[in-house]
């Protein structure tokens, strides 16, 4: 029988178009259930996306302190947050839940 050879999924080959970045983002957001490293952990598949070099310069930061930071293992404080978004060139909004 012959073997299946497999590759790592990685999300953020797939993220091509600001538009796309933007939906992941959202996405992200919606399922994230309240888990800052969560979405600290979306950013940072968009900053590799984008190239975590430039990504860390625009944003004013280190490029391993940005890695870090992103990495999922930790929740970054929200001016770090609000940098990268901002580096990313995204925004946030907000909007009135249903209730």
């Amino acid at each position: 029988m012959k073997k299946t050879k497999t590759t790592r999924y990685d999300v953020a080959e797939h993220l091509r178009t600001p538009k796309e970045m933007a939906a992941y983002l959202e996405a992200c957001l919606e399922e994230a259930g309240g888990d800052a490293a969560f979405v600290a952990k979306a950013l940072g598949d968009i900053a590799r996306a984008k190239g975590m070099a430039q990504v860390a310069r625009d944003a004013g930061l280190s490029r391993e302190s940005l890695y870090k930071a992103l990495s999922g293992e930790r929740s970054p404080g929200f001016d770090t947050i609000l940098k990268v978004i901002e580096a990313l060139g995204l925004r946030l909004h907000a909007e009135a839940d249903r209730a």
